[in-house]
Protein backbone atom coordinates (compact mmCIF):
# COMPACT_ATOMS: atom_id res chain seq x y z
CA UNK A 1 0.00 0.00 0.00
CA UNK A 2 2.82 2.32 0.87
CA UNK A 3 4.44 1.66 -2.53
CA UNK A 4 1.21 2.47 -4.36
CA UNK A 5 0.75 5.69 -2.43
CA UNK A 6 4.35 6.70 -3.15
CA UNK A 7 3.97 6.04 -6.86
CA UNK A 8 0.77 8.07 -7.01
CA UNK A 9 2.33 10.93 -5.12
CA UNK A 10 5.30 11.00 -7.51
CA UNK A 11 3.18 10.88 -10.65
CA UNK A 12 1.00 13.77 -9.44
CA UNK A 13 3.82 15.95 -8.21
CA UNK A 14 4.40 17.63 -11.56
CA UNK A 15 8.15 17.04 -11.37
CA UNK A 16 10.12 17.03 -14.64
CA UNK A 17 11.12 13.55 -15.78
CA UNK A 18 14.90 13.26 -15.39
CA UNK A 19 17.06 13.42 -18.50
CA UNK A 20 19.58 10.84 -19.66
CA UNK A 21 23.33 10.81 -19.22
CA UNK A 22 24.32 10.11 -22.82
CA UNK A 23 27.81 9.09 -21.73
CA UNK A 24 26.16 6.10 -20.02
CA UNK A 25 23.62 5.08 -22.68
CA UNK A 26 23.70 4.50 -26.40
CA UNK A 27 20.38 5.93 -27.57
CA UNK A 28 18.97 9.44 -27.73
CA UNK A 29 15.53 10.46 -26.56
CA UNK A 30 13.46 13.38 -27.81
CA UNK A 31 14.58 15.60 -24.94
CA UNK A 32 17.02 18.45 -25.37
CA UNK A 33 20.71 17.59 -25.39
CA UNK A 34 23.27 19.68 -23.48
CA UNK A 35 27.00 19.24 -24.09
CA UNK A 36 28.93 20.15 -20.92
CA UNK A 37 32.64 20.88 -21.48
CA UNK A 38 34.49 21.03 -18.16
CA UNK A 39 37.92 19.68 -17.19
CA UNK A 40 37.09 19.24 -13.49
CA UNK A 41 35.28 15.87 -13.13
CA UNK A 42 33.41 16.91 -9.97
CA UNK A 43 32.05 20.08 -11.56
CA UNK A 44 31.21 18.16 -14.72
CA UNK A 45 29.24 15.55 -12.81
CA UNK A 46 27.43 18.22 -10.77
CA UNK A 47 26.36 20.07 -13.91
CA UNK A 48 25.24 16.86 -15.60
CA UNK A 49 23.16 15.87 -12.58
CA UNK A 50 21.62 19.34 -12.30
CA UNK A 51 20.63 19.42 -15.96
CA UNK A 52 19.28 15.87 -15.90
CA UNK A 53 17.05 16.79 -12.97
CA UNK A 54 15.78 19.68 -15.08
CA UNK A 55 14.66 17.18 -17.74
CA UNK A 56 17.55 17.49 -20.19
CA UNK A 57 19.82 14.87 -21.70
CA UNK A 58 23.49 15.50 -21.09
CA UNK A 59 26.83 14.52 -22.56
CA UNK A 60 30.17 15.53 -21.08
CA UNK A 61 33.66 16.33 -22.33
CA UNK A 62 36.82 16.93 -20.29
CA UNK A 63 38.69 18.97 -22.93
CA UNK A 64 38.17 20.80 -26.20
CA UNK A 65 39.13 18.00 -28.57
CA UNK A 66 36.79 15.61 -26.82
CA UNK A 67 34.07 18.27 -27.01
CA UNK A 68 34.35 18.50 -30.79
CA UNK A 69 34.07 14.72 -31.08
CA UNK A 70 31.10 14.57 -28.70
CA UNK A 71 29.39 17.39 -30.60
CA UNK A 72 29.71 15.44 -33.86
CA UNK A 73 28.27 12.32 -32.23
CA UNK A 74 25.27 13.95 -30.52
CA UNK A 75 24.56 17.26 -32.31
CA UNK A 76 23.50 18.95 -29.04
CA UNK A 77 21.00 21.77 -28.71
CA UNK A 78 23.31 23.84 -26.50
CA UNK A 79 26.87 23.85 -25.10
CA UNK A 80 28.14 24.81 -21.64
CA UNK A 81 31.83 25.63 -22.05
CA UNK A 82 34.67 26.08 -19.57
CA UNK A 83 37.59 28.25 -20.69
CA UNK A 84 40.61 26.97 -18.77
CA UNK A 85 41.22 23.44 -20.07
CA UNK A 86 44.27 21.38 -21.11
CA UNK A 87 45.30 20.65 -24.71
CA UNK A 88 42.66 22.78 -26.44
CA UNK A 89 41.34 25.57 -24.22
CA UNK A 90 37.88 27.07 -24.23
CA UNK A 91 38.77 29.97 -26.51
CA UNK A 92 39.96 27.67 -29.28
CA UNK A 93 37.06 25.30 -28.66
CA UNK A 94 34.62 28.20 -28.96
CA UNK A 95 36.15 29.22 -32.27
CA UNK A 96 36.02 25.71 -33.69
CA UNK A 97 32.46 25.13 -32.52
CA UNK A 98 31.36 28.34 -34.16
CA UNK A 99 32.65 27.06 -37.52
CA UNK A 100 30.32 24.05 -37.33
CA UNK A 101 27.23 25.09 -35.38
CA UNK A 102 24.95 28.02 -34.55
CA UNK A 103 23.71 26.27 -31.39
CA UNK A 104 23.79 28.46 -28.26
CA UNK A 105 27.05 28.39 -26.29
CA UNK A 106 27.18 29.52 -22.66
CA UNK A 107 30.61 30.06 -21.11
CA UNK A 108 31.03 28.93 -17.50
CA UNK A 109 34.35 30.26 -16.23
CA UNK A 110 36.26 31.41 -13.17
CA UNK A 111 37.64 34.21 -15.36
CA UNK A 112 35.42 37.01 -14.14
CA UNK A 113 37.28 40.02 -15.53
CA UNK A 114 35.14 42.23 -17.73
CA UNK A 115 37.55 41.89 -20.68
CA UNK A 116 37.10 38.10 -20.67
CA UNK A 117 33.32 38.41 -20.60
CA UNK A 118 33.38 40.90 -23.49
CA UNK A 119 35.82 38.72 -25.45
CA UNK A 120 33.65 35.63 -24.96
CA UNK A 121 30.54 37.38 -26.23
CA UNK A 122 32.41 38.97 -29.14
CA UNK A 123 33.87 35.61 -30.20
CA UNK A 124 30.50 33.91 -30.43
CA UNK A 125 29.25 32.94 -26.98
CA UNK A 126 25.57 33.63 -26.28
CA UNK A 127 25.98 34.08 -22.52
CA UNK A 128 28.69 34.13 -19.84
CA UNK A 129 28.33 32.81 -16.29
CA UNK A 130 31.14 33.24 -13.76
CA UNK A 131 32.16 30.62 -11.21
CA UNK A 132 31.13 29.89 -8.54
CA UNK A 133 27.58 29.70 -9.86
CA UNK A 134 24.17 28.69 -8.59
CA UNK A 135 22.76 25.56 -10.20
CA UNK A 136 19.35 27.18 -10.54
CA UNK A 137 20.90 30.10 -12.43
CA UNK A 138 22.64 27.77 -14.89
CA UNK A 139 19.38 25.92 -15.60
CA UNK A 140 17.52 29.22 -16.05
CA UNK A 141 20.12 30.54 -18.49
CA UNK A 142 20.09 27.27 -20.46
CA UNK A 143 16.29 27.38 -20.67
CA UNK A 144 16.38 31.02 -21.82
CA UNK A 145 19.00 30.34 -24.48
CA UNK A 146 17.04 27.35 -25.80
CA UNK A 147 13.86 29.45 -26.05
CA UNK A 148 15.70 32.05 -28.10
CA UNK A 149 17.44 29.54 -30.37
CA UNK A 150 14.33 27.88 -31.81
CA UNK A 151 14.19 24.32 -33.18
CA UNK A 152 17.29 22.17 -33.48
CA UNK A 153 19.04 22.19 -36.87
CA UNK A 154 20.82 19.09 -38.07
CA UNK A 155 24.58 19.33 -38.40
CA UNK A 156 25.93 20.06 -41.87
CA UNK A 157 29.63 20.30 -41.03
CA UNK A 158 31.77 17.65 -39.36
CA UNK A 159 35.07 18.56 -37.72
CA UNK A 160 37.87 16.21 -36.61
CA UNK A 161 40.43 18.41 -34.83
CA UNK A 162 43.00 15.68 -34.15
CA UNK A 163 43.65 15.47 -37.89
CA UNK A 164 42.57 19.04 -38.78
CA UNK A 165 39.94 17.54 -41.05
CA UNK A 166 36.71 19.39 -41.89
CA UNK A 167 33.86 17.95 -43.99
CA UNK A 168 30.97 20.17 -45.07
CA UNK A 169 28.00 17.95 -45.95
CA UNK A 170 26.15 20.83 -47.58
CA UNK A 171 28.81 22.37 -49.83
CA UNK A 172 30.88 19.15 -50.21
CA UNK A 173 33.99 21.10 -49.22
CA UNK A 174 36.74 19.07 -47.54
CA UNK A 175 39.63 20.80 -45.77
CA UNK A 176 42.69 19.02 -44.40
CA UNK A 177 45.33 20.91 -42.39
CA UNK A 178 44.03 24.19 -43.80
CA UNK A 179 44.13 23.08 -47.45
CA UNK A 180 41.09 22.40 -49.60
CA UNK A 181 40.92 18.85 -50.99
CA UNK A 182 39.24 18.36 -54.34
CA UNK A 183 37.12 15.19 -54.41
CA UNK A 184 34.88 13.68 -57.03
CA UNK A 185 31.20 13.31 -56.08
CA UNK A 186 31.61 9.57 -55.37
CA UNK A 187 34.78 10.13 -53.35
CA UNK A 188 32.96 12.69 -51.23
CA UNK A 189 29.95 10.41 -50.73
CA UNK A 190 32.13 7.57 -49.46
CA UNK A 191 34.07 9.87 -47.13
CA UNK A 192 30.83 11.40 -45.85
CA UNK A 193 29.33 7.97 -45.21
CA UNK A 194 32.29 7.15 -42.95
CA UNK A 195 32.35 10.57 -41.27
CA UNK A 196 28.65 10.60 -40.39
CA UNK A 197 29.02 7.30 -38.54
CA UNK A 198 32.31 8.06 -36.82
CA UNK A 199 33.68 6.55 -34.61
CA UNK A 200 31.92 3.33 -35.62
CA UNK A 201 33.22 1.14 -38.48
CA UNK A 202 30.96 1.13 -41.53
CA UNK A 203 30.11 -2.05 -43.39
CA UNK A 204 30.51 -2.41 -47.16
CA UNK A 205 26.79 -3.17 -47.27
CA UNK A 206 25.92 0.12 -45.57
CA UNK A 207 28.11 2.18 -47.91
CA UNK A 208 26.80 0.38 -50.98
CA UNK A 209 23.15 0.75 -50.01
CA UNK A 210 23.46 4.43 -49.09
CA UNK A 211 25.33 5.51 -52.23
CA UNK A 212 24.36 3.01 -54.93
CA UNK A 213 21.08 1.69 -53.56
CA UNK A 214 22.30 -1.88 -54.01
CA UNK A 215 24.99 -4.25 -52.78
CA UNK A 216 26.97 -6.69 -54.92
CA UNK A 217 30.56 -7.72 -55.63
CA UNK A 218 30.96 -5.16 -58.40
CA UNK A 219 29.87 -2.30 -56.12
CA UNK A 220 32.16 -3.48 -53.32
CA UNK A 221 35.12 -3.46 -55.70
CA UNK A 222 34.11 0.04 -56.70
CA UNK A 223 34.09 1.10 -53.02
CA UNK A 224 37.61 -0.31 -52.56
CA UNK A 225 38.84 1.61 -55.59
CA UNK A 226 37.30 4.86 -54.38
CA UNK A 227 38.88 4.39 -50.94
CA UNK A 228 42.23 3.85 -52.69
CA UNK A 229 41.78 7.15 -54.54
CA UNK A 230 40.70 8.93 -51.36
CA UNK A 231 43.81 7.78 -49.57
CA UNK A 232 46.01 9.24 -52.30
CA UNK A 233 44.44 12.62 -51.57
CA UNK A 234 44.09 12.71 -47.79
CA UNK A 235 46.62 10.30 -46.29
CA UNK A 236 50.16 11.43 -45.50
CA UNK A 237 51.32 7.91 -46.40
CA UNK A 238 48.65 6.13 -48.49
CA UNK A 239 50.38 2.77 -48.05
CA UNK A 240 50.07 3.13 -44.27
CA UNK A 241 46.66 4.81 -43.85
CA UNK A 242 45.80 6.54 -40.59
CA UNK A 243 42.55 8.28 -41.55
CA UNK A 244 40.65 5.58 -43.43
CA UNK A 245 41.47 2.17 -41.98
CA UNK A 246 40.39 -1.28 -43.13
CA UNK A 247 38.12 -3.48 -41.06
CA UNK A 248 38.92 -6.90 -42.48
CA UNK A 249 35.98 -8.55 -44.25
CA UNK A 250 33.68 -5.82 -42.93
CA UNK A 251 34.36 -2.35 -44.32
CA UNK A 252 36.15 0.84 -43.26
CA UNK A 253 36.43 3.22 -40.35
CA UNK A 254 37.29 6.89 -40.27
CA UNK A 255 39.96 6.84 -37.57
CA UNK A 256 39.95 10.54 -36.70
CA UNK A 257 40.86 10.11 -33.02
Amino acid sequence: MLMAETATSTSNSGLQAPGLDLDAVQQLSDQRVVLVVEDDPDTLNLLKLTLRRAGMNVVGALDGKQAIRKWGETNPNIVLLDLMMPEMDGWETLGQLRTITDAPIIILSALSQNENIVRGLEEGADDYVTKPFQSTEVVARVEAALRRSGPKVEATKLLFPDHELSIDLETHQVTLKGESIELTPREFEVLAALAKRHPKPVAYQTIAAEIWGDDNDKIRERIKWIVYLLRQKIEQNPSDPKLIVNKVRYGYQLAAE
